[in-house]
Formats: structure tokens, C-alpha cells, sequence
């Protein structure tokens, strides 16, 4: 067995340990965190409406299994591109009925893409990693590249009856935040809530850095709702990169909270 395999297979493990614990203590209302990022999330899509996740990077299914520890029973629909963590993220979903996986990446055109396979699976991306990243997380180094269909979120609405109104669009492509958003065309402004990657310093060469993805956002008509930090340099302890919940402004015009900037 290569070491690629291996550092794979101990991440699935890993993975599916961590998922295990996190849905027991989700059973019995409880948490290592008081107030965990996901059941924030939950939370606001029961505020914003929302009945559908698009789930563009699902990986091994984490984020689609935290929503459901923490209440979240709509449609989830899931798509990754890289083949072992498909596997495992298409059986979880044939356990739900509510839950559709789809072995492709979603970019800004329809075809296919050179895919960087990381040893850790979660950090595999279509864009090179930079230096600073693999001094962050040295298990992220890329084992390997491999050729995968990709898809555009406004093809995704057309063909599987999404209605963007009551769906939160999440994206987590490592970098490659910007693509999944121009992919979604004139439809990007429709959705409920949008949730993706804020980077604060390039961690994967020509990715859209966080300014930019903010001011792309409030431009389209969100603001940002919910921020958790979710990689730290080790060494300096500085951000590098956060999870970011943004909501449609026009979700809060009729008496609800109202956004600080009073737009």
C-alpha cells in the first residue's frame, strides 16, 4: 500500500471517529463547544427558511452530518469530486432520504478540471497549494492529481428543482470560492444564505482572498451573519482562514434584526 493510501485511509478513519462522537453528544444535547458553529448555522436556516443545502465540496459528508446533529431535516444535496471521500459521503447519503450525493465539482464552466489530491482528502483542491498552507497543516501536501468533471451551480438549479429562495448555497473548494460564484450566474443573488471559505492570507495560488469575497457578496446583496475561526497559524497563532454564513439582506427588511450597517 502507498503512503498516499495510507494517509487516506487514517484521515477517513479519523474523520469517521469524529463524526461518531459528535453525533452521540448531539443525541444527548450536548458539546464540546457551548455554542458550536453548525448548530448556529441550523439555527439560522430555520430563521432564513431555508428547507435545502447545496453542499458544493462535501468531502466525507461533515458538514451535511453536523446540520443533521443539530436539527437540520431538509434536502441536502452534496457534491464532491474526489473519488475515495465520494464513496464514503454517497454511503452516508443512501441512509437518509432527504440526502443526494453527485461525484463532480462545481467551478464556473462545464467541463473537466485537474484536481490536487491532498494526503489529509479535506484539503484537496483545483487550485496549488502555497507554501504558507503546507507550514499550517503539513498533512495537506499533494499526492496526487487526477481529472474530474465539473458542473456550475446555475446547471445544478436547472436540473435538480432547486429553488435558490429557501436554499443555502455552501461552499467549501479550498480557494475556489470565487469559480463556484461566478458559476451561479444570475441565480447567485436569489439564494437564502450563502456559507464558503474566508482566506486572510493566500493559501492556494490565485484564490479570491476575503475582501474581495465579502464586497462580491454585499454586491450581490448579503451580509455577513455568523464567523468562525477555522485555521490558525501554529506557530504565531495568526488567522489564516474562517467559515463565514452570509445572509440575504431582503430576509431582514420587514421587522427583523436588523443589518449594522442599516442597509
Amino acid at each position: 500500500m502507498s503512503l498516499s493510501m495510507l494517509d487516506n485511509r487514517r484521515h477517513v478513519a479519523r474523520e469517521r471517529f469524529k463524526l461518531g462522537v459528535r453525533a452521540a453528544l448531539g443525541r444527548r444535547n450536548l458539546d464540546l463547544v457551548r455554542d458550536p458553529y453548525p448548530g448556529r448555522v441550523a439555527r439560522a436556516l430555520t430563521l432564513l427558511g431555508v428547507d435545502t443545502v447545496l453542499d458544493v465540496g462535501a468531502n466525507l459528508g461533515q458538514f451535511g452530518a453536523a446540520l443533521r446533529t443539530h436539527g437540520f431535516r431538509g434536502r441536502l444535496l452534496s457534491f464532491e469530486p474526489l473519488p475515495d471521500a465520494y464513496r464514503l459521503l454517497e454511503r452516508r447519503a443512501r441512509r437518509d432520504g432527504a440526502w443526494t450525493a453527485v461525484n463532480e465539482a462545481v467551478g464556473a464552466d462545464r467541463g473537466t478540471v485537474v484536481l490536487r489530491v491532498a494526503a489529509n482528502s479535506h484539503s484537496s483542491s483545483l487550485l496549488d497549494m502555497t507554501d504558507t498552507h503546507l507550514r499550517a497543516a503539513p498533512d495537506s501536501c499533494t499526492v496526487a492529481r487526477i481529472e474530474v468533471p465539473v458542473t456550475t451551480v446555475e446547471e445544478v438549479v436547472a436540473t435538480h428543482g432547486i429553488q435558490p429562495g429557501r436554499v443555502l448555497l455552501k461552499i467549501d473548494t479550498q480557494g475556489y470560492e470565487s469559480q463556484v460564484l461566478r458559476g451561479a450566474g444570475d441565480f447567485l443573488s436569489d439564494f437564502a444564505a450563502i456559507q464558503l471559505e474566508l482566506s486572510y492570507v493566500c493559501l492556494y495560488e490565485g484564490q479570491e482572498m476575503a475582501e474581495a469575497l465579502i464586497s462580491r457578496l454585499h454586491t450581490a446583496g448579503f451580509g455577513l451573519f455568523a464567523l468562525d475561526a477555522s485555521l490558525h497559524d501554529p506557530g504565531t497563532g495568526r488567522l489564516l482562514q474562517a467559515d463565514a454564513l452570509f445572509a440575504a439582506r431582503r430576509s431582514f427588511a420587514d421587522g427583523g434584526p436588523a443589518w449594522q450597517d442599516g442597509s
